[in-house]
């Protein structure tokens, strides 16, 4: 056989790898549907950088950049269509509970139930995104989100952590952590109380950083008995948004290949500095999971891993994947094609048909369990 040039076995290159201007409304992977429901708010373009870099900015001036973040997320999602035609949302119930964690704050646990249904049922623990430090546990979209998993048939208990941000002051790693941390030893205590069975983990971006997080930290302290299952999807977790370039290419590339495609990795490295401000938890694994070993995550339960093609965060989310089946651990992995960050739950309405195999598939694993 004749030896390869290095031409001939180069990687075929994609989004800004192929061309560095490339735009959302110019790359052809994308979802059609997504194509025109994110040009109906002008972000099919390049999400823009922050105005400032954060290693050369006042604390002060992050924080009110990631608190402007914050609303102009909670607004999209107050906007964005995420209703299907003559659909009517009667078939579940909500109610409230409270519960004081480990740090002495109280956390909110908002419960989802079918409507009607009696005896226990298969419980699934909600932890929102937002990079650990935006967004709210109770809007529009993780709303509808919970909602729609319970109706499948599960009783879907969201947690309301606390951000690393907030208007009234910062709450930066381990608080988000122990709070999910503090909701998962309660609900497991009272599962007769809640009529769950078993107890699964789910949550997208941020907050599949903190389900990842939080069974890490259950091995560490002898309490995975507490979690059946895990469904991260789209995780961020390598906390490597501000590496050079060279980095990045060597270890992440989609950081490169898809930057600016909903999301911008500076924009994302301004949340890591709320939530880990002097950076000594860079590489600590209960900060970013990516940094686990295979020793870490030994004897876990089973794990979903799912990702999208065109999003920044694609390949993170690949090399947790893998480091759980070198570690023997039982493990699917999911690639959403044409879709952007965390679409397949947040553009419901514009990739309907993602979003609903999203929903079945996290269904059918847990009736698995």
């Amino acid at each position: 056989m004749n030896q390869m040039t290095q031409e001939q076995v180069q990687a075929r290159r994609e989004g800004r790898l192929a061309d560095p201007d490339v735009e959302l409304r110019s790359d052809l992977r994308l979802h059609p549907g997504l194509r025109a429901g994110l040009a109906a708010f002008g972000m099919d373009g390049h999400a823009p950088p922050p105005p400032f870099d954060r290693t050369a900015a006042d604390p002060a001036a992050v924080a009110e950049f990631v608190g402007q973040s914050h609303a102009a997320f909670e607004g999209l999602y107050e906007v964005v269509p995420n209703e299907w035609d003559g659909e009517v949302r009667a078939d579940v119930e909500q109610r409230v509970e409270t519960l004081t964690g480990v740090d002495g704050n109280e956390i909110q646990l908002h419960v989802f139930r079918p409507a009607g249904a009696e005896g226990p049922l298969p419980g699934l623990v909600y932890i929102h995104g937002g990079g650990m430090t935006i967004l709210e546990a109770t809007n529009r979209v993780h709303n509808r989100w919970s909602e729609d998993l319970a109706a499948t048939g599960m009783v879907v208990i969201t947690v309301g952590f606390r951000n690393a941000w907030t208007a009234e002051g910062a709450n930066p790693f381990p608080a988000g952590l122990n709070d999910c941390s503090s909701a998962l030893d309660w609900i497991h205590e009272r599962r007769e109380q809640l009529g769950v069975t078993k107890i699964v983990l789910q949550g997208e971006s941020g907050g599949a950083n903190l389900v990842l997080a939080t069974v890490l930290k259950a091995r560490r302290e002898d309490r995975l008995d507490r979690i059946d299952g895990v469904y991260a999807m789209v995780p961020y977790i390598s906390g490597g948004y501000g590496w050079s370039d060279e980095r990045k290419l060597r270890e992440l590339p989609s950081l490169v290949e898809n930057d600016g495609h909903y999301l911008n990795c500076q924009m994302m490295d301004m949340l890591v500095a709320v939530y880990d401000p002097t950076g000594e938890h860079a590489e600590n694994p209960l900060a970013w999971p990516y940094f686990a070993t295979e020793a870490d995550v030994e004897g876990f339960p089973p794990h979903v891993i799912s990702v999208n093609e065109l999003d920044p965060l694609r390949d993170e989310g690949i090399a947790y994947f893998r480091l759980l089946q070198r570690a023997g651990v039982p493990v699917v992995g999911r690639v959403n094609l044409g879709i952007t960050h965390a679409a397949e739950m947040s553009w419901r309405a514009a990739v309907r048909e993602v979003y609903r195999a999203s929903v079945r598939d996290i269904h059918g694993f847990v009736a698995d369990l």
